[in-house]
């Protein structure tokens, strides 16, 4: 029997956050001349819904056999439920702004700005974005911030005030196939990972005004880029600002694309056991080799210069991989090779364990080990070849559940490429939205690419995106068994 509980608990304590978080805004406004009652009011009615939902948590059920909330530790159905319903409030919530300020008064269109930015996706129906109020801007790049590590983590963080256990909604909503802990306690893992994120962000910041961003556009891009989500202040994305701007966008997110227990690592001067990552080496390797290639090619046929070429093609390389979708160059104006292997690059995504979105580079690589070993195995039936990863084998349960991913990720895919032509889509316009916002990037190829946007989409394709872009944040698994009659029986 599931157990709601422990669910309104939780789900009123994110939408506390969220409400507080919208009047952060509120400076933005004011400083800017502009009309503070959006923010104010969307906190307020958040957070007036936050406390409701809590008060109800206050009393005893019924049945007595039911534990009280001081006793409750969420399973797995709770775990992800909680996960669930909380993405979905947070969503119905934070495109409040958004509704309050007519900025999006559709309601499609503010539930999909709102989608993506919470699944740091990045796709935006915003035509014109630098008209827009700067409060508003500043939330709408929040909510990337917001989504970036999860709000579920931040929560974990405080559910000993909560008499909650996290560890099954920790397992929920952290990204990757991997669930290294930097600590013993659950809530300590959770803190650590904010500490990083949040440090890494409060540093980009000082660095892009350092070299020449307006404090506001500093802080916008910090949030954005740590999250992974690419939201914007300007219509041209990375492109509008100079050289020294996009080099350091590279750097963080290169470094929003690492997976953060190696991060901790790395701040702990353990650079032993830093190296000893496979997946590190395999990214690194990725990015090198795929920009330079591209560096030649761009140099080779366009005639543009050779510094210009190794930026846009870097900035596009780390910017795909990674998931941020940010934009300096328009690279399905490149050769038609290139803008293939940009579409390849969708699906690739960076570390487990990061921000970042797609299939995560830890998934193909043990695709790929697997299936050379398979060559082995062939030739050697009798023998015991294991596939091993850090040094370490990987168990045959975990190779099976990357393998199932990989297969429903792809089954995803070619269903919603279907649908979205069937909803009256072309055939590169609808591969290209479904990767997109599967992978939660951003740009895609055809009428989504990285000089579009999303205003022109039906309403119809909006909504199946909108769900599409929270399925893939949450790695596939964590919606889709919500849909299963094993997940609602009773034992």
């Amino acid at each position: 029997m599931i157990n709601f509980w422990p669910i309104a608990r939780v789900i009123s304590v994110l939408l506390l956050i969220i409400g507080m978080m919208m009047w952060t805004g509120i400076p933005f406004s004011a400083y800017y001349g502009e009309s503070v009652l959006p923010l104010l009011y969307a906190g307020l009615t958040t957070i007036t819904a936050a406390g409701i939902l809590w008060l109800t948590t206050q009393r005893r059920p019924s049945d007595d056999t039911l534990p009280r909330p001081a006793d409750v530790n969420i399973r797995k159905r709770e775990g992800y439920l909680i996960v669930a319903l909380s993405w979905t409030a947070m969503v119905s919530f934070g495109m409040l702004p958004y509704l309050y300020s007519g900025m999006l008064p559709d309601v499609v269109d503010a539930l999909f700005e709102t989608v993506s930015g919470m699944t740091t996706t990045g796709a935006s129906v915003l035509t014109d974005i630098e008209i827009q109020p700067r409060g508003l801007l500043y939330w709408r790049s929040l909510t990337q911030w917001i989504g970036g590590m999860g709000i579920i983590v931040l929560t974990v963080a405080i559910f000993p005030l909560l008499g909650i256990g996290g560890i099954e909604l920790f397992a929920a909503e952290a990204p990757g196939p991997t669930s290294d802990k930097l600590h013993p306690r659950i809530s300590e893992t959770a803190k650590r990972l904010w500490f990083i994120y949040v440090g890494l962000t409060v540093a980009e910041g000082i660095v892009l005004f350092v070299a020449g961003m307006s404090p506001f556009e500093a802080i916008n891009h910090a949030l954005t880029t740590m999250a992974t989500g690419g939201f914007s202040t300007r219509n041209a994305s990375a492109a509008a600002f100079p050289p020294l701007i996009q080099y350091i966008l590279i750097v963080f997110m290169f470094l929003a694309g690492v997976n953060y227990t190696v991060l901790y690592l790395s701040l702990k001067r353990r650079w032993s056991e830093v190296w000893q990552s496979d997946e590190l080496k395999a990214y690194i390797g990725l990015v090198v080799v795929v920009s330079l290639f591209f560096t030649g090619r761009i140099w080779y046929i366009t005639g543009v210069p050779l510094e210009q070429s190794f930026r846009d093609s870097m900035f596009q390389v780390v910017s795909l991989v990674t998931t941020t979708g940010y934009v300096s160059a328009d690279y399905t104006s490149w050769t038609p090779s290139l803008t293939m292997i940009c579409f390849v690059l969708l699906f690739l995504g960076a570390c487990a364990g990061s921000t970042a979105g797609g299939i995560k580079i830890i998934r193909n690589l043990v695709f790929f080990k697997n299936s050379f070993l398979e060559f082995k195995r062939i030739i050697h039936p009798q023998a015991i070849i294991p596939l091993r990863l850090n040094g370490q084998i990987v168990p045959g349960r975990i190779i099976t559940h990357i393998f199932n991913f990989l297969l429903l990720y792809l089954i995803l895919f070619v269903i919603g490429s279907v649908v979205l032509s069937m909803l009256g889509l072309d055939f590169q316009t609808s591969v290209g939205a479904m990767a997109t916002s599967l992978g939660n990037v951003g740009p895609g190829i055809g009428g989504v690419g990285p000089v579009d946007n999303f205003a022109w989409l039906s309403d119809p394709v909006k909504l199946f995106l909108s769900f599409v872009m929270i399925v893939g944040r949450l790695e596939i698994f964590t919606v889709l068994v919500l849909f299963t009659p094993y997940f609602w029986r009773l034992n």
